[in-house]
């Protein structure tokens, strides 16, 4: 049976996908990953990398299912020694965090600085992507997204609500018809999702609130959608929390064109249990309601240090 130490190293590799960067985490040299990979290779009969020149150390089908077994193990582990070590000692480990990607972008990269101040010994990984992050998969220990999840062993809360306007430039409003109604937006440019690439149905804004409307340009990147709208060319449906930010673009029918939504944030049952998890989890909630005035839309900076 392979020991533990050496499915700490096969964890790390797998995080990192870097020998080296798994090293420095595991404060040790990076011949002796390599070595103890190996070892636990052959111990267990089976490949568990395949080295890209690109990606780095990616897991094989038999290191994505000694992946999932392994983390299991490591939150067991640390559940068992937060209740035996008492409330005294730090909280500290790893935690990947899986969120929407202008969401992950604008609003919890910052605030998670402020995490790590207040929990220098806990390290995060931070998902930002214009997809769903697969927690089945163990792609992430906690996930925030614009679906609640139907199925599956998981903690579920509503993290909050937040609002998307029409924006433009004040260049394109000047050099274009006036828009006073909706009725108005027929004589002008829009910028889109790719329809057939959308991860949800929640992204169809255009086609629920104005359709009909001339799309331009289609990105399955909401970042992609906000530079695309800053060159002055045409409008785009943004969330408040990015544009509203940014003073190079103003609303354009603020009382009318107003879409809501929500994120959900979630997590496996299991970890949900650990303080690390548990740390973050708070922090988070706290944080989204210290910024409720940006999130739906009536103005303000982000706030940090809440």
């Amino acid at each position: 049976m392979p020991d533990w130490d050496s499915l700490r190293y096969f964890l790390e590799v797998a995080r990192t996908q870097r020998v080296s960067a798994a090293a420095r985490r595991l404060g040790v040299e990076h011949t002796t990953v390599s070595r103890r990979v190996k070892a636990l290779e052959a111990s267990l009969d089976t490949v568990l990398f395949e080295k890209s020149r690109s990606a780095g150390f990616v897991l094989t089908a038999d290191g994505q299912r000694l992946f999932v077994r392994a983390e299991q193990m490591e939150n067991t582990l640390q559940s068992a020694r937060e209740e035996l070590s008492g409330i005294g000692e730090a909280i500290s480990g790893h935690v990947r965090l899986g969120a929407t990607e202008g969401f992950g972008t604008y609003v919890l990269t910052p605030l998670l600085m402020d995490f790590h101040r207040r929990y220098p010994h806990v390290t995060l990984d931070v998902l930002p992507v214009p997809r769903f992050v697969s927690l089945s998969k163990r792609e992430a220990d906690l996930a925030i997204t614009i679906e609640r999840p139907q199925r599956g062993p998981y903690v579920c809360s509503k993290l909050c609500d937040y609002t998307l306007r029409l924006y433009g430039t004040p260049a394109y409003l000047h050099a274009h018809a006036p828009i006073t109604r909706r009725a108005d937006l027929a004589d002008h440019t829009f910028i889109g999702y790719v329809d057939e690439l959308l991860f949800s149905d929640r992204l169809r804004y255009l086609e629920d609130e104005l359709p009909g409307s001339n799309v331009v340009l289609r990105s399955t990147s909401v970042i992609a959608q906000y530079h695309a709208a800053l060159q002055g060319q045409a409008l785009a449906v943004l969330p408040c929390f990015i544009a509203s930010q940014d003073s190079r673009l103003t609303p354009v029918l603020a009382d009318d064109v107003r879409i809501m939504r929500s994120f959900w944030i979630y997590c496996h049952e299991d970890a949900r249990r650990l303080k690390r998890v548990a740390a973050l989890w708070e922090f988070l909630r706290q944080a989204v309601t210290a910024n409720q005035t940006l999130l739906q839309g009536r103005g303000g900076p982000l706030r940090r240090g809440a």
